[in-house]
């Protein structure tokens, strides 16, 4: 499993990932449930591997530099 997801598109998933988890606790709708989906964002996030833009052939990661 190579990784796609580069450092700053990391970060910003588990912020939003934690964000969308929490508003589970604070809104009080059935739009609530739309939280779970800041477990997804969560696991790529931390494994830095998003399947979709595997599937779709992404990477944010940059490249490596050659000397």
């Amino acid at each position: 499993m190579r990784k796609n997801v580069g450092s700053n598109d990391s970060v910003m998933r588990i912020l939003s990932g934690a964000a969308l988890l929490g508003a589970m606790y604070w809104v009080e709708s059935p739009w609530r449930w739309l939280g779970l989906l800041g477990i997804a964002y969560l696991i790529t996030g931390i494994l830095r591997w998003c399947p979709a833009y595997a599937l779709f052939g992404v990477s944010t990661c940059t490249p490596p530099v050659d000397e």
